[in-house]
C-alpha cells in the first residue's frame, strides 16, 4: 500500500465552503465506484480555512494517469468535477488546468 498527499484551495466564500462539505457528506455512489475501481483504499480530506488536503492510501498499482483516463470517460466523475469546480481554485503553484497537486513528504517519524 501507498499513501499520496495533494493539496487544492476553495474559493474563501464561507457558503461556498458549506456547500461543498455538504456534497463531501454524502458522495454520489458513481464517485465513490470510481475512487474504488481505480484502486484507491481510503480517501480522506482535511480543510483548514480555505485549504485542502486530501490524503489517500492506494494499492500499489494504483497510478493517477490510469485514473484520470477512466474519468475522461466517465460522465457521471465529469458531471461531479464541473460541480464541483464552481467551488475549488486552483493553488497558487498550479499551472494552468492542474488542481489537486501533489505534496512532497518533508518529515516522517
Amino acid at each position: 500500500m501507498k499513501k499520496h498527499v495533494l493539496a487544492l484551495d476553495l474559493k474563501d466564500d464561507e457558503k461556498l465552503i458549506a456547500e461543498y462539505e455538504a456534497y463531501h457528506e454524502s458522495i454520489w455512489t458513481e464517485i465513490k465506484q470510481s475512487i474504488q475501481s481505480a484502486g484507491i483504499l481510503n480517501m480522506e480530506i482535511y480543510r483548514v480555512a480555505n485549504r485542502l488536503f486530501m490524503i489517500m492510501e492506494v494499492e500499489d498499482n494504483f497510478s493517477f494517469e490510469a485514473k484520470a483516463k477512466a474519468d475522461e470517460v466517465n460522465p457521471k466523475v465529469q458531471e461531479w468535477e464541473t460541480l464541483m469546480w464552481k467551488y475549488q481554485q486552483a493553488i497558487p503553484s498550479a499551472r494552468e488546468g492542474e488542481k489537486w497537486l501533489l505534496m512532497k513528504q518533508i518529515f516522517k517519524l
